[in-house]
This record gives C-alpha cells, structure tokens and sequence, in this order.
C-alpha cells in the first residue's frame, strides 16, 4: 500500500463520520499507482440529497476539528446528488445511490487495491468492492405503487 500513514488516519476518520450518518457502501481506495494526483478515493452512497450534504458536513467538520484539515476545493454541494471534497493527498466522492450506481465509480477503480477502513460489518462494502453493483445497470427508481 502506498497511501501515507497521515492520509489513513483522516480516510478512516472520513470514514466513520459518514458512518455516523448513516452513509452506505463506504470504500476506500488506493489510486496513487494509477493516477499520480492524489493518494486514495473515499466513495460513499447516501439516499437523499439531504443525506447527501449532511454526510458532507460531518466528514468536513470531523476532519478540521479532529486533524485540523481544511478541504481544499468543493464540489457539486448545491446540487445534493454528488459532492467532491478534496484535500489534496486525498479525494472524498459522496454520492446519491443513483448517482453512485449511474457513473460507476466502483466499476473504474475496481484494479485499484481497497484500504481498509476499519468500519463495523454492515457499513463498508463487502471485500472485494462495492455493494453497488455497477454492471446490473440503472436501476428502475420510480416508487412502487400498490394495487388492489
């Protein structure tokens, strides 16, 4: 593994405050061999775009207050459905469940080497991946209706 002690100290503490808020399918992994800018990726899913900016918020207030890191450049929170946080040796994707499963990150980093974040069984995806299944296609989101 390749990413800084430092980088896996704050990925684990990104990780667990978006735990703390009930974010899905959280990963890490390791793209320095791969793309040379930053060390690693945390990707986690949430179901709404209130969730969304909530996960956000948590992630970005444990990290100043805990590391005293300061994000870098923000992206997409307006919108609620992606929000890209970085800080530099390190890259936060929080993404709506459509979102997550629509542009697939999982699929294009599934070569890179998963970090262990150290997350209660439940919260992090299982080994191997995410539990978002990028090749099953888009999913069907329209709300079910029962019929008499």
């Amino acid at each position: 593994m390749t990413i800084p002690e430092t980088t896996l100290t704050a990925l684990k503490l990104a990780g667990q405050a978006a735990a703390d808020k009930q974010a899905t399918d959280i990963v890490a992994v390791d793209v320095a061999q791969q793309m040379g800018l930053t060390d690693a990726f945390l990707i986690a899913s949430a179901g709404s775009e209130r969730q969304v900016v909530s996960v956000v918020d948590e992630i970005e207030d444990v990290l100043t207050q805990q590391l005293t890191l300061d994000v870098i450049r923000r992206e997409g929170k307006a919108g609620g459905r992606w929000v890209l946080l970085d800080y530099g040796h390190f890259v936060v994707h929080v993404q709506h469940e459509e979102e997550r499963v629509f542009y697939a990150l999982d699929r294009l980093w599934k070569d890179a080497p998963l970090v262990d974040l150290g997350l209660a069984d439940g919260v992090a995806a299982e080994e191997g991946g995410s539990a978002v299944d990028p090749d099953e296609g888009p999913r069907d989101w329209t709300p079910s209706r029962d019929q008499d």
